[in-house]
């Protein structure tokens, strides 16, 4: 049995959302055993369940509005924060949550403190590609970064595609406007030097029209540029959905094409639904941390979960701080 902490309050639509992922994941992922952190009057629409422990927090919430810090420091009993507690002593093996990702960063970098040798955690997003699912990170914990913390995230995102999905020296690129070893800005020019000198099977620069052709693993930028892909390649999804509904309906020939097309539809909507995916994990923290959509809902929730449930299994957070110092770089001369 895996021991996982779910935030009750995290999310547009908590808790509704996530008492429903709940009993999702109760009928679905049977080795999972939940903790579930929340004000007293939430936690008494909880589903009873010997699988199910609750833990009280304080009646305040951590907004989506709020600052990561000043939350820290004025809510520390809201459930975000209670339930990162429970990991820092050892009664959970990972945490999720659906609420402000930056306070999910700064409580986990607070509570948990971060592995031997990582200068600042990063969230490792899965994404599709016509190939095999990639990895972008950072997605949106550090606006500002330094070449060796580009560097480190993409060794933790190589060896999390290592230790998770079996995928064997995955390829790693720095997102930049051209694959020519000379383009990109100061920072990733210095990022690239640090890679060459590296054990990783670092293939060079990757433009952002090429991100979904499968050539690379993993692709590597700061929070600030990964976030912006990240939300882009939400809403491009969405919209050509919408687009293609739209389209349909103007003709009865049209509407008897999307019917026999339902099957590879669905097939593509279920590619590129970011719910399938659950959560992303937060790498670099001294536990097993999934940081899941806003805009989570019961689906996205349990899927979330069973993130949580795969990384704890294997202890992730323990593999990847074993392996970081294997592989560190000189980084003389990458400050900017």
């Amino acid at each position: 049995m895996v021991s996982v902490v779910l935030d009750l309050m995290g999310g547009d639509f908590a808790p509704h959302s996530t008492l429903k992922g709940v009993n999702l994941a109760l009928r679905e992922l049977p080795e999972v055993e939940l903790y579930l952190v929340g004000p007293s009057s939430i936690l008494e629409k909880a589903p009873q369940s010997e699988r199910v422990k609750l833990v009280e927090s304080g009646d305040e919430v951590v907004t989506m509005e709020d600052q990561p810090h000043e939350a820290l420091k004025r809510k520390r009993r809201a459930s975000l924060f209670v339930g990162l507690d429970l990991l820092a002593k050892g009664e959970a093996q990972a945490f999720v949550s659906a609420g402000n990702s930056g306070a999910v960063v700064a409580g986990s970098i607070f509570i948990l403190g971060r592995l031997k040798g990582v200068r600042r955690p990063a969230i490792a997003t899965m994404l599709p590609t016509l190939k095999l699912p990639m990895v972008l990170i950072d997605a949106g914990a550090n606006v500002d970064s330094k070449p060796y913390d580009l560097y480190q995230f993409g060794l933790m995102a190589s060896l999390f595609l290592e230790k998770i999905w079996q995928r064997e020296k995955p390829r790693i690129a720095l997102l930049s406007i051209g694959e020519e070893q000379g383009k990109g800005n100061q920072l990733v020019k210095k990022a690239h030097q640090l890679f060459l000198k590296s054990k990783l099977n670092y293939v060079g620069n990757i433009e952002g029209r090429d991100l979904y052709l499968g050539a690379v693993d993993v692709v590597v930028c700061d929070g600030f540029i990964g976030n912006i892909c990240l939300k882009l390649s939400e809403g491009l999804a969405e919209t050509i959905m919408t687009m293609l509904k739209e389209e349909v309906k103007k003709s009865f020939r049209s509407i008897l094409g999307m019917y026999l097309a339902k099957p590879a539809l669905a097939s593509f909507k279920k590619k590129t639904d970011w719910r399938e995916y659950g959560g992303a994990p937060l790498l670099g923290v001294r536990g097993n941390v999934i940081i899941s959509h806003g805009k989570s809902d019961a689906v996205a929730i349990k899927n979330a979960i069973y993130q949580a449930y795969k990384f704890a299994k294997i202890n992730l957070w323990e593999r990847l701080e074993s392996a970081i110092s294997e592989f560190a770089v000189e980084e003389e001369g990458s400050e900017l």
